[in-house]
């Protein structure tokens, strides 16, 4: 609980009941930002299950605790817990056993504190939680009560294991009573208000695929951002990304494929860099009209970026496009220069981009650009068709360190994918990517062929393809 077990101390995490397999990752990757090692140990309460928001993390110290929950999106508090228990009078009794020398410190007269009531999958009245409030004068608070601003926070938590109610998922084992009762002191809680801050309604510059602010923040976290890393976004769009980025502190770069966008957006106060001026944040370093498929960089250029969070095209709200045009591709007509008096307005042909390719090129180019120890997050689809084969990429430079799904429909859902860089980028891998590059430049008008089957899959009327059933309580923010 909150005592020592061998390296590190147990402490509650209280998640909020959103992006449920986002949740474990970020604090994993949160608390390797944060200088530890190694993987985290978690643990349950008996019979809760694993979309439960409660699970104890065993963290190396209560700073590192603090930390994590300050920057974390999905954590709403991690606490030192005091006692647990499935009945008032068995969360009385462990209270009363946690060790005097770990309470006496929080106890003192110079002390303010409230508690807080808080329950999950159950709602009470005020009446009840004054009751429950004052069931704890058996702990001997010396300090003054202040509401406000208190120098410590004490948590009573009730989740309700009998009834599927506020989004609660069903106990393991419906003849077991899963409800469980939590006392413990507050060691840190998320700042929600960056979320609001970042809102992409509020947002002066936005286009059809804009990343949600919440996501694009839990994006830089499951990237390692921090202060003075560099950051790069190869789709960039508007920026919502980079915006992210910049808030904690990083270095920032983009590219895009389309020109109007990075360039021109709609006017000189509403265009990527007006996002950054919005909030007051330091504007990128460059923003590149830049194809995917055919980078600009310098072959032998290597381990620039600190990070690359991207949301590659898939082709369900836009498609990936790529430099050249049908008829170039073709061998219709040659690869020609455009004269010095039409580069500034002209804009390039461009032709369908395939996710496969776009993929490839995606591992490739991270592979390359990616500091080792780098880590390459970005989203890919996957189809929630019965029996479909979600093989997630992969590349030999990069290990997957989690994969988080994000229901979109019943038909699809799209991954957030974690890699880190664990290797160099050899002659070899960059001989074989040459190759592979070539069998898709070859292969193309076949490929285009199949190129819509996600869209189509997508967008097939209800009952022609069989789903995964979703539970009652997940959806695209659950």
């Amino acid at each position: 609980m909150g005592g020592e077990h061998g390296a590190g101390s147990w402490y509650l995490c209280y998640f909020l009941h959103r992006l449920l397999d986002y949740r474990i990752p970020e604090v994993e990757s949160l608390a390797k930002l944060f200088g530890c090692s190694g993987k985290l140990q978690w643990r349950q309460a008996p019979n809760h299950h694993p979309d439960s928001p409660f699970y104890f993390v065993r963290l190396p110290s209560e700073d590192m605790a603090r930390s994590i929950a300050k920057r974390s999106v999905l954590v709403k508090a991690i606490f030192e817990i005091w006692g647990e228990g499935s009945t008032y009078e068995e969360l009385r009794a462990a209270v009363e056993a946690f060790p005097e020398e770990k309470k006496r410190p929080y106890l003192g007269t110079e002390v303010t504190f409230k508690i807080i009531v808080d329950t999950f999958g159950k709602v009470i009245s005020s009446e009840e939680q004054i009751k429950l409030i004052n069931s704890f004068d058996f702990i001997p608070f010396q300090g003054r009560v202040q509401l406000r601003d208190p120098k410590e926070k004490f948590w009573f938590m009730e989740t309700d294991g009998r009834v599927i109610n506020n989004g609660m998922p069903a106990p393991l084992e419906p003849s077991v009573d899963g409800t469980r009762l939590f006392f413990g002191r507050e060691i840190g809680g998320a700042d929600r208000s960056l979320v609001t801050k970042y809102a992409l309604s509020t947002r002066k510059y936005l286009g059809p695929t804009a990343m949600d602010a919440e996501i694009a923040c839990l994006m830089s976290n499951q990237a390692l951002v921090d202060t003075g890393k560099f950051v790069y976004d190869p789709f960039v769009g508007t920026g919502s990304i980079l915006v992210a980025a910049a808030h904690y502190g990083a270095l920032t770069m983009g590219a895009d494929i389309d020109l109007r966008v990075i360039r021109d957006g709609r006017g000189p106060d509403c265009n990527v860099w007006s996002n950054f001026k919005q909030y007051d944040l330091p504007p990128p370093v460059g923003l590149v009209r830049a194809d995917n498929n055919a980078r600009p960089w310098r072959p032998n250029l290597r381990e620039v970026f600190d990070a690359i969070i991207c949301d590659p095209p898939y082709g369900i709200r836009a498609g990936g496009r790529k430099s050249g045009g049908r008829k170039l591709l073709k061998g219709i007509i040659d690869p020609y220069i455009i004269p010095d008096d039409k580069r500034k307005e002209h804009i390039p042909s461009t032709a369908a981009y395939i996710l496969e390719e776009c993929v490839h090129d995606l591992l490739d180019m991270a592979a390359q650009l990616l500091v080792t120890g780098g880590r390459l997050v970005f989203f890919y689809p996957l189809s929630r068709e019965e029996g479909a084969d979600n093989k997630l990429p992969d590349h030999p430079c990069f290990q997957l360190v989690s994969s988080s799904e994000q229901i979109l429909s019943t038909k699809y859902s799209r991954c957030l994918l974690t890699m880190e860089k664990t290797s160099e980028y050899t002659d070899d891998l960059a001989a074989r990517a040459l190759e592979t590059h070539l069998e898709f430049k070859k292969n193309h008008a076949k490929l285009l062929d199949a190129k819509d089957k996600l869209r189509s899959l997508v967008f097939t009327p209800g009952g022609e393809v069989l789903q995964r059933v979703i539970p009652k309580y997940r959806g695209k923010y659950v």
